[in-house]
């Protein structure tokens, strides 16, 4: 494997940071090389935030990336700044819940998402967070499902109830991709 680079954009409150650790947390426990770099907007609670995750194995020369080669984005500000820097040949998430548009490059997958819908049938409107992660794994493969499982129970053990619901939509978040995400029609390297 070589470096992967994901950012992953929205409203403060939406669990950003969250879905970043996730999975910055499952690739330590893959015994990867990992940053996690936060950045918030002048609000914590719906201003913008982001954070962009590296994972590699080997080690990393920058935390600072201009182009991922995956993006997931919780908002339509988020689409509008982040849709045009994904790396040619990447990934594009789009929480189609909150974003009513898709990106018309082709040269990028992209899966359209409706992770505030799932999250609410699921019982929890703050597990869409958790819904992207397991798209993205589903998507890409680059961490282990039984990896990010296995993060989530360390991070919410002590909470069986919050543990269950997470793991259900991680589940449904990852079969998801499987089945609906878009490959790029051409890459231009």
């Amino acid at each position: 494997m070589e470096q992967y680079e994901v950012t992953m954009a929205g409203f403060g409150g939406q669990g950003i940071m969250t879905a970043g650790q996730l999975l910055a947390y499952s690739g330590m426990n893959e015994d990867k090389k990992v940053i996690w770099l936060p950045s918030y907007g002048p609000e914590m609670r719906g201003g913008t935030a982001y954070c962009t995750i590296v994972i590699s194995e080997e080690r990393i020369g920058s935390p600072i990336i201009k182009t991922p080669t995956g993006i997931c984005v919780f908002n339509r500000p988020s689409f509008d700044k982040f849709e045009p820097t994904v790396k040619p040949g990447g990934l594009l998430i789009v929480n189609s819940s909150l974003i009513n548009t898709s990106s018309k490059r082709t040269d990028i997958d992209q899966l359209l998402i409706p992770a505030n819908k799932i999250a609410m049938e699921a019982g929890n409107p703050k597990v869409a967070n958790i819904v992207v992660i397991g798209a993205f794994i589903g998507a890409t493969g680059l961490l282990k499902m039984k990896t990010v499982e296995a993060t989530l129970k360390q991070k919410l053990g002590h909470k069986k109830d919050l543990l269950e619901i997470n793991k259900s939509v991680l589940k449904i978040g990852y079969d998801f991709a499987k089945k609906n995400l878009v490959k790029a029609k051409k890459v231009t390297a």
